[in-house]
């Protein structure tokens, strides 16, 4: 009890991250192995402010969510998500892509493409309150809490997949962890490239601003066909991908 989100009147129970869920992701494992099993952080899924916003969000393939990721440390790391990728679009060799805006507090997000077994490119953006972060068709990605704030962010993403966990817990997390002493590349990955910085943006053609609730593009979800149908969107994405 006592992490019920109220979403316009609505109260939602989470879906609870511990910490022993992260066993294979996290860099220090000595320290791992002496901690309790802990809560880490908290998912919030398909939320909408009344039943009639829901038929509307169903109806289009989509889903809304909120997670809450309060401040921690896991030993030497800085807390995160467990990271995942999207599985490809059937009948095509394009992936799924999500749009993340933070609500509250401050993201790290950590984006990172693969082709085969290899990792060819690495994007973090660091958002705060207000900022968009989308992530493009074929990266995996990571939300990192650097703050000492309680980290509060949001997603709209296709509501017709399961994320794909096992890509980054085979090779012990994403291609860099954050530590306290800043980004460190996983020796697991082999060879990595360097990371890309990149600042949040907006996305006009989509009627996405960084600042606006993204919650209320609810009244026109059809601009959210990129994330259901992404191979017919696929320039939207390139701002992210063309270095």
């Amino acid at each position: 009890m006592g992490n019920e989100l109220d979403f316009y009147g609505n109260i939602r129970h989470p879906d609870i991250r511990m910490l022993h869920d992260m066993d294979e992701v996290v860099h220090n494992q000595s320290w791992l192995r002496s901690q309790e099993n802990i809560e880490l952080y908290y998912m919030y899924r398909d939320l909408s402010k009344n039943e009639s916003d829901h038929k509307k969000i169903v109806e289009h393939g989509l889903r809304y969510d909120i997670t809450i990721i309060p401040p921690a440390m896991l030993g030497d790391e800085y807390v995160k998500t467990a990271g995942h990728y999207h599985p490809p679009v059937p009948g095509h060799d394009v992936s799924y892509a999500e749009l993340y805006q933070v609500l509250e507090g401050e993201a790290t997000y950590l984006l990172q493409k693969a082709e085969g077994d290899r990792v060819v490119d690495v994007i973090v953006c660091e958002a705060k309150a207000g900022d968009l972060a989308l992530v493009p068709p074929g990266y995996g990605h990571i939300t990192i809490n650097t703050s000492d704030k309680k980290l509060k962010m949001a997603n709209w993403v296709c509501r017709d997949f399961a994320s794909l966990y096992d890509p980054i817990k085979k090779l012990f997390g994403g291609a860099y962890y954050l530590l306290t002493g800043g980004f460190e590349k996983n020796p697991d990955y082999g060879e990595v490239p360097d990371i890309r910085f990149i600042k949040p943006m907006d996305y006009p053609e989509a009627g996405l601003f960084c600042g606006n609730d993204m919650y209320e593009i609810v009244n026109d979800l059809s601009k959210l066909d990129f994330l259901v149908h992404p191979q017919d969107h696929m320039e939207i994405f390139r701002k992210i991908t063309s270095p």
